[in-house]
């Protein structure tokens, strides 16, 4: 697997778990919603040490450990704008290093054409 090929599934992931989290939030007053995320180290090696594409997506499951309200919904929107924040930065750090790799790329066309 190309390291371009690698970022993408690492994009994609990040892209996944920002709308998820974005849809944790969107139902914090919706009695009974649960709060859903997933790991992202661990569906990281699941997608670049699978052959086949992950139809599926990422293994989603409840966060536990937070404290419902009495409707039963528990949305903590203090933890969502933690993993929204981080999951901005996985991003941004994804397509710089998918930038950097487009550059190195590029260099290798252009300076093979000089010979």
């Amino acid at each position: 697997m190309s390291g371009i090929e690698m970022l993408e599934k690492y994009l994609g992931l990040a892209s996944e778990r920002q709308k998820l989290v974005v849809t944790n939030m969107a139902n914090i007053d919706t009695p009974g919603y649960r709060t859903e995320d997933f790991d992202f180290r661990s569906e990281l090696n699941r997608a670049v040490n699978s052959e086949t594409s992950m139809a599926g997506g990422p293994m989603m499951h409840e966060v536990s450990g937070l404290v419902a309200r009495p409707d039963g919904n528990n949305v903590n929107l203090d933890r969502e704008g933690m993993a929204l924040a981080e999951t901005q930065m996985q991003f941004r750090v994804g397509v710089q290093l998918i930038r950097s790799e487009f550059r190195r790329l590029l260099t290798a066309i252009n300076e093979g054409g000089k010979s």
